[in-house]
């Protein structure tokens, strides 16, 4: 590094060192190259912000100017410009060369780039605005590598997608400004699903080696954070071109500090999103000049050459390229025409009501008519056939040689006829050809067509069966996703709802489709065609339905879920759960392992009554105060009204331009209140749907509105993105008071039962309390601080308060921020009151039988009959542990203030030990003829008492917590603890018989091989390691675990050990050699997320050991040949602790966090 830049840096350390985040100044600085993700990693491990900044800069010093110059970039990229201005003095000077090989005008290098980022090519002819593409130029220039905007608008037909195409073909604009690249996305009008599906194509296009994800973003937010980082980090310094913007909302999507260039017909799209903006207006259309250009190009004359009719051709055109292209064409077949199509276009023959369009361009039916009409006979019904293609799909050559029966250099002959007479596109740019038609096109062929359409689809759907099986549909077919997208849209077209139904209700189809894009464009189609679906079958739509919203966050997981599986989790009546037992018994004859969730009829659904009113997300919903009533909104702008018994709707209303956030009845039942993104705030009578008032005083979206309690004086509070809540007054047209003094949007509000105190909740980390009355602060409660480290800057961390509730008598206000509820005044996190299990459970298996032994989090202690779910509660305590004894005769529980006790099942006799342990009773178990009870504590002692004679005596030895401890044979004890030692007892003396330090760091677990020769020990040191309890050191240290090694078990020969560790990762390792063998979850790891989904609690070998099942997010069994998963069971929670499995490996119980009893059996 220069000396100059180094001592700037220097001189103004204690300022950035003080000032500067981390994060985001390393991913520009990852992306330029000058830092490696490992050194990021270790910046981000130091332990606060400023330890973290002055890392970094420390590295930046023993680098080279390119660092420096990064940093500088980083700084001004995020903000940073007051530091920026600092180092800007320290500059180093860098010289460039600029080579070029320009051909036609055109280097190769702007080729390439254009190529890969799909900008569409030059028409087939072509002329120059350049004053417009100047413009356009000028503007991205002045982007000057910062986010930002530039909007080419203009009407339909214009040109501007020729336009920014053409700013983009020069050399030095793409070096100096874009060295990144450009990335071409067909936006047009589009729905969220459409939205979706664009951003994963663009996702995967700009992530083709997978190196950041090897699956598709699931949802428009995850696609938005994924287009982030992609451009941040493997394309800096990049364009976005967005062609053909209709919706504001669209734009949101790509808001991420982007440098973006868009064409629309509205300019004001962009009023949505932040950053510098900029507008090229190319309203105007084709002036008389360059039209005549473009008709001496097509009949190849000089312009001045051209007959007078060329001038009057022009101006019937009205400025459009697209009409001027088309007469061209004609031309260029027949130059004698030239007053024949004047004649057209003046008469205006083709005369129509455009129902369907958007448009009224009278000029360009003439022209497309005419076009169509001149179409050689042998191919004008190919071109109808384009009839069924949707707006801003690009439709593969394949498509169309399925279509037509035809091999593809025939298909692409015909398309080009139509593409030389502008009636068709192509995009060359990708391994095939794709063909599309501009928007204008699309609209004449529908309306023109409209007689034939449902035949057109049924044509093609036939076709498609003629030439593809679904289940033979592969991606690596150019095809396939054309299909995958579009094949229930030609079905629902076609009016063949049998093959629809077919379709959709179809698991093979689901597999197939989610595997490839993810769930939400199906969940999408079952309501666009809901209609159909319904009436064909409703009870198999909903249930089909109802299974995709419930799995939909596991069909986007890599690896692929079991589709069959996750059936077989659904209600029996279900026809999901009917098609996958049907498959499963089929494929368990071949050797698959599925699972029946045998005691899921005692779990109890929560959903009585399933609605779907709406068309998109459903964003709130309530009931009437008299229960009678629900009321719902959403992303859809409408708000419905619905019987809460039945469903039956009673109102739907369009009452706002945009969503609506959030909706409230007021307590008399009379109104219904609702709050838009569009900023207004309005009343219905929530009987007839009547508008009674309209507010429209917020600066900002409305995010919530509550209504008083009293029934005298009604009252509506609404909190805003303007950080202020107001009250409104519903006898009065505007607002009765403003209330201010929260810095951030305002989430939720809620009166107080005696509508005294109104409480609001904000992304600025605080509660509010106000006085009604006189619309003052009352009371400020900084949430923020609970999530504080003693360390941490404030402005470090993010705290949002979501939403709040009043206790009954108003003495009490409970509070939801990040991941904690609070109770204000008592300051202690509230408990959920579901009545759950807790996950210290104990299992016996006993011939048929599964008796589960748990304790509910009302202090219950509980035994289940696994099989029939019959509960016997036993007794009520604070119970931390517990077991049954080996006949089923006691069961035995110890507690949190230490004390120990013995039920007898038979009479309910309680036993009590004389002495308990001094603290949190961990674990506990009877030994195999349940005369002796051993305990151990969090106070490091173990407890051994022979309860029938009431002697006990302690085991202690460990310096620190017993984590657990093993029976042996012989009345020997194996125990581990937190100090790193496992401890051999003899239970008969008390004596220590063998003292091993195994590990410098906690003992997590330790398993004992079944010929009863070694012990194996795992530990949060990341090893593993084998023992023989003849010796003092081990047989084998275990390495290569990344994270802590949390359990480990033997094969029941004891020739195998499986360890499992908290990065998903489970290890399988020859005992006699300490070789490892497998390597299971080989999967690559998205942004930290473990690949179990969470750390391996547990593991069990079969009885054959050539299968292993493990516990952690979720369960997986696994085949120890080959190393590779077999089946997973995903719970409806996480994090489970333990998995007990019946001797012949066929049963498996299990306990989620959410307190669920799991008891498989293998499907046979």
């Amino acid at each position: 590094m220069d000396a100059k830049a180094r001592n700037c840096l220097l001189q103004h350390r204690e300022a950035l060192e003080k000032d500067i985040k981390t994060p985001y100044i390393m991913d520009h600085m990852v992306s330029d190259g000058v830092l490696t993700p490992s050194e990021e990693e270790k910046v981000k491990n130091e332990p606060t912000q400023q330890h973290r900044a002055a890392m970094l800069i420390k590295m930046i010093l023993k680098k080279d100017n390119d660092s420096y110059i990064s940093f500088y970039n980083a700084l001004l990229h995020e903000g940073y410009k007051d530091l920026a201005v600092l180092l800007h003095g320290g500059l180093p000077v860098i010289s460039s060369s600029n080579g070029k090989d320009s051909v036609g005008g055109i280097t190769s290098y702007v080729r390439t780039v254009l190529c890969e980022g799909g900008v569409p090519q030059r028409p087939v002819v072509f002329v120059t605005r350049k004053k417009l593409v100047n413009a356009i130029q000028q503007k991205l220039f002045k982007l000057n590598g910062e986010p930002g905007w530039v909007t080419v608008y203009g009407m339909a037909g214009c040109g501007k997608t020729v336009l920014a195409a053409e700013a983009v073909r020069d050399h030095d604009l793409l070096e100096s400004c874009f060295p990144g690249g450009v990335h071409w996305v067909s936006v047009g009008k589009q729905d969220k699903s459409g939205l979706l599906m664009k951003l994963q194509n663009l996702c995967t296009r700009l992530d083709q080696d997978e190196s950041f994800s090897q699956r598709l973003p699931l949802n428009i937010e995850e696609a938005k954070d994924r287009l982030r980082i992609l451009m941040l980090r493997k394309h800096p310094r990049s364009l976005l071109i967005l062609d053909d913007v209709w919706d504001p909302w669209v734009l949101k999507a790509f808001d991420n500090q982007c440098q973006i260039l868009l064409t629309t017909r509205d300019k004001s799209v962009t009023d949505s999103v932040m950053g510098p903006k900029y507008v090229v207006s190319v309203e105007s259309g084709l002036g008389k000049e360059k039209g005549l250009e473009i008709l001496s190009l097509f009949v190849n004359m000089k312009k001045a050459d051209l007959p007078e009719e060329a001038h009057s051709i022009i101006k019937e055109c009205k400025g459009s390229p697209l009409v001027v292209s088309l007469i061209g064409a004609l031309l260029r077949d027949f130059p004698k025409r030239w007053e024949y199509y004047l004649r057209q276009l003046q008469n205006k023959q083709f005369k129509r009501i455009r129902k369907s369009s958007s448009y009224d361009y009278e000029a360009l039916d003439e022209a497309m008519s005419i076009s169509v009409d001149m179409l050689r006979e042998d191919i004008k019904s190919y071109y109808t056939d384009l009839s069924i293609f949707q707006k801003d799909v690009k439709v593969p050559t394949k498509v169309l040689c399925v279509l037509w029966d035809m091999e593809t250099e025939e298909v692409e002959d015909i398309l080009q006829e139509f593409v030389n007479k502008s009636l068709l596109f192509c995009d060359r740019n990708g391994k095939s050809f794709c063909y599309y038609l501009h928007d204008l096109q699309v609209d004449f062929l529908t309306e023109q067509n409209r007689s034939q359409l449902q035949d057109l689809h049924k044509k093609i759907i036939m076709q498609f069966q003629r030439h593809h099986q679904l289940h033979a549909l592969s991606p690596d077919q150019e095809d396939c996703m054309y299909w995958y997208n579009f094949l229930a849209y030609h079905m629902a077209s076609a009016n063949m709802h049998k093959e629809l139904c077919a379709l959709m209700f179809s698991l093979d189809w689901i597999k197939a489709k989610t595997e490839l894009v993810g769930p939400a464009h199906l969940i999408h189609e079952f309501v666009e065609y809901r209609d159909i679906l319904d009436e064909k079958d409703y009870a198999v739509c909903e249930n089909f339905q109802e299974f995709l919203s419930l799995n939909g966050h596991l069909l986007g997981r890599q690896p692929f879920p079991s589709i069959v599986q996750l059936g077989l989790c659904e209600p029996e009546t279900s026809e999901v759960y009917q098609q996958a037992k049907l498959q499963a018994k089929q494929e368990v004859d071949n050797g698959v392992l599925y699972l029946e969730w045998i005691n899921k009829k005692n779990i109890k659904n929560l959903s009585r009554l399933v609605v779907r009113p709406h068309t998109d997300a459903v964003y709130h919903a309530c009931f009437s105060e008299d229960g009678h009533r629900i009321a719902s909104c959403g992303a859809d702008k409408t708000l419905q009204v619905f019987k809460a018994e039945t469903g039956e709707k009673l109102l739907e209303i369009k009452g706002h331009e945009d969503e609506v956030l959030c909706c409230a009845f007021s307590t008399d039942d009379k109104f219904i209140a609702t709050c838009s993104v569009d900023k207004k705030v309005k009343i219905w009578n929530s009987v007839t749907g009547q508008l009674v008032q309209s507010y429209d005083e917020h600066s900002e979206q409305v995010n919530c509105c509550h209504f008083t309690h009293s029934r005298h004086h009604l009252l509506l509070a609404t909190g805003s993105s303007d950080c202020f809540l107001k009250l409104w007054d519903l006898d009065q047209k505007e607002c009765r008071n403003t209330m201010f003094g929260h810095t951030n949007s305002v989430n939720h509000c809620r009166f107080s039962p005696d509508d005294k105190f109104l409480a609001s909740c904000s992304a600025d980390g605080t509660l509010k309390l106000w006085d009604v009355k006189s619309a003052n602060e009352r009371k400020s409660i900084n949430v923020k601080q609970f999530f504080l480290s003693s360390e941490e800057p404030q402005e470090d961390i993010e705290v949002i308060v979501k939403c709040c509730s009043w206790s009954s008598d108003g003495s009490k206000i409970m509070v939801a921020a990040k991941n904690k509820i609070f109770l204000w005044e008592t300051k202690k996190v509230c408990e959920n009151s579901a009545i759950v299990l807790k996950q210290e459970i104990d299992v016996v298996f006993q011939e048929n039988e599964v008796m589960v032994l748990a304790v509910d989090n009302i202090r219950r202690l509980q035994l289940i009959n696994g099989k029939t779910g019959q509960i016997d509660y036993l007794t009520e305590a604070q119970i931390s542990c517990c077991c049954l004894s080996p006949h089923l005769q006691h069961v035995a529980f110890g507690g949190h203030d230490g004390t120990i006790k013995i039920l007898e099942l038979l009479n309910n006799r309680l036993f009590q030990s004389r002495n308990g342990h001094k603290n949190t009773v961990r674990h506990i178990q009877f030994t195999a003829d349940g005369k002796t009870l051993i305990s151990s504590s969090d106070d490091s002692t173990i407890q051994v008492w022979n309860w029938q004679s009431e002697e006990y005596f302690f085991l202690q030895a460990h310096q620190e917590t017993v984590k657990d401890f093993r029976l042996l044979k012989n009345s020997r004890l194996l125990s581990w603890s937190f100090d790193g030692t496992v401890k051999v007892w003899n239970i008969t003396t008390g004596r220590i018989e063998k003292d091993f330090v195994c590990h410098q760091d906690t003992v997590l677990s330790c398993d004992v091989s079944p010929d009863a020769t070694k012990f194996s020990s795992t530990s949060a040191d990341n090893t593993a390691k084998i023992w023989s309890f003849e010796l003092l050191s081990p047989l084998h240290e275990l390495k290569g675990h990344k994270g802590c090694v949390r359990c480990s078990a033997f094969s029941v020969d004891s020739t195998l050990l499986a360890t499992g560790d908290d990065n998903g990762e489970i290890r399988i390792w020859n005992v006699s050699s300490g070789v490892l063998l497998h390597l299971c979850a080989p999967i690559s790891i998205e942004e930290g997320a473990a690949t179990h989904g969470g750390w391996v609690t547990d593991l069990c070998f079969s009885p054959d050991s050539k299968m292993l099942v493990s516990a952690g997010g979720y369960l997986k069994w696994w085949n120890v040949i080959t190393g590779e998963s077999s089946q997973t069971f995903y719970t409806n929670g996480t994090n489970l602790m333990k998995i007990h499995v019946s001797p012949d490996f066929k049963t498996y119980v299990t306990v989620d966090n959410l307190g669920i009893l799991y008891i498989l059996q293998t499907l046979e």
